[in-house]
């Protein structure tokens, strides 16, 4: 008897304690009770964000609706904590509302019940009420009025009120107890998708190709569904380790027009493996909002020009037919991020777009290539495209195969010839790469190769101006 008697009692308190609950008013919040609020950006389209309130509590039981948060937010990540007293606050549940408030939701959440039907006669202009049930919403809306079944909108459709549930802004209810009444300062914490950055970079080669200038610039996109206004703002470069839900969406972003040379306005600095960088004044991050701030500048960096005849692996394997291969000479150029070169700057990953001046001092577009991060005294390589006045024609010249003394091993000898031409009025320097598979040695060559790797013979050949330069070569293969 005592223990159903016990039993008895906590299901009373329990009941007492939920319907306490249930007559809680509902608090809301929202950003005109906001204080301050930081925004730390990754790059992998995750954010957390920091968002400190003022707001008024009871002693007690408490429900509060903070109004206008992300309507990306991970809630299984939301922390509410109180700065002004801290320990004053136990959460006991918390319900995240993203169902935003629009006709068709509206009209989806009262499937099921009934609504009331303005019609208007179409002479008179009067205007009367009809009783109406929603049986569906699902491309269109399916109504009961009286005995009949009416499909699409015949008036005005008069609800009785919002769900409780569909809300006008993303919005996250707290039901919590606080030892204190009054005004108390709370900090929201929580990860976030719908906003991500990216650097760009835009660089300017002189008319020596011989140093560059370069204006760095984050992007940053806001599709989370709410404003971060006055933000403290950081982004943190680096590859953070997450794991991954079906939830995840890629954001996307339009490109922006070349800006001017910015003011670099950010500061960086280590943290734990990746680098730490941080806006020196707040800003404002509207809702479906893209905006680039400075990262960094730096003039005169001295570059490196190369002109790369690339080769392909497989046709060191077997006979190849043709009398000559066209192949294209690509177009590099390389700096070094270094403090000597005017840069020594941690650089993360992002798109460097490259300009250079014509003959009537307008900047014209070269090309383009991505860089992954670059911490500083590393080099950055980028391929602009493939050269027009440079050319080179590839033949293979003889291929025979050698004996072996197992029937699982493969000997071949090869030779070939390369004839690299230049219409340009100076000469260049060509770099062929030829990546040679296996136990490889050179039998022949016109010019000396260097063994830049284990697989890679590579030749520096001068091509005259408005000339031409051939290269040739036998190699003996082993597998």
């Amino acid at each position: 008897m005592k223990k159903i008697r016990l039993q008895a009692a906590v299901a009373a308190a329990l009941c007492a304690f939920a319907s306490a609950h249930a007559a809680v008013q509902e608090k809301p919040s929202t950003l005109a009770d906001q204080q301050s609020v930081a925004v730390t950006i990754y790059n992998e389209n995750l954010a957390l964000v920091k968002d400190t309130r003022r707001v008024m509590l009871d002693t007690g039981p408490n429900r509060l609706a903070l109004r206008e948060v992300s309507g990306r937010m991970r809630p299984e990540t939301a922390q509410l904590r109180s700065l002004t007293h801290p320990g004053a606050l136990a959460l006991l549940e918390q319900n995240f509302d993203f169902d935003l408030l629009t006709p068709a939701k509206l009209l989806e959440k009262y499937v099921g019940r009934d609504v009331r039907i303005v019609r208007m006669h179409p002479q008179t202009g009067a205007e009367t009420l009809v009783a109406a049930r929603v049986l569906a919403a699902n491309s269109g809306v399916v109504l009961r009025i009286g005995d009949r079944i009416e499909t699409g909108l015949p008036g005005r459709i008069v609800y009785d009120g919002v769900p409780a549930n569909l809300r006008d802004r993303p919005t996250l209810v707290t039901e919590l107890t606080s030892t204190r009444a009054g005004a108390q300062t709370v900090e929201l914490s929580y990860l976030s998708g719908g906003l991500a950055w990216k650097a760009d970079y835009v660089a300017e080669l002189n008319a020596a190709d011989s140093a560059l200038d370069l204006n760095g610039w984050v992007t940053l996109t806001n599709t989370s569904g709410t404003a971060y206004p006055n933000a403290r703002l950081q982004l943190v470069a680096g590859d953070v380790n997450r794991v991954r839900d079906e939830l995840r969406m890629a954001a996307k972003s339009a490109g922006l027009a070349r800006a001017e040379a910015p003011v670099r306005a950010m500061t960086q600095e280590s943290l734990f493996e990746y680098h730490l960088y941080t806006l020196q004044r707040p800003t404002t991050i509207a809702d479906n909002q893209t905006k680039q701030v400075a990262l960094l500048s730096a003039s005169a960096v001295p570059v490196a020009k190369e002109l790369v005849l690339h080769g392909s692996d497989y046709y060191y394997r077997s006979s190849v037919g043709g009398i000559g291969q066209k192949m294209k000479v690509g177009v590099f150029v390389q700096f070094e991020n270094r403090e000597s070169a005017r840069l020594g700057l941690p650089m993360p990953k992002g798109v460097v777009r490259v300009y250079k001046k014509d003959g009537a001092g307008n900047a014209q577009f070269i090309g383009e290539d991505s860089i992954d991060h670059t911490p500083k005294n590393e080099k950055v390589r980028l391929k602009l495209g493939d050269a027009f006045d440079v050319t080179a024609d590839k033949k293979q010249t003889d291929f025979k195969r050698r004996d072996t003394y197992s029937p699982w091993s493969y000997v071949h000898e090869s030779a070939y010839e390369i004839v690299l031409k230049n219409a340009k009025k100076e000469s260049v320097t060509v770099i062929v790469r030829e990546p040679v598979p296996g136990d490889w040695s050179m039998l022949e060559q016109s010019h000396k190769h260097a063994k830049a790797a284990s697989g890679t013979a590579e030749w520096k050949v001068q091509v005259p101006a408005e000339g031409s330069a051939t290269l040739k070569y036998r190699v003996l293969v082993r597998y």
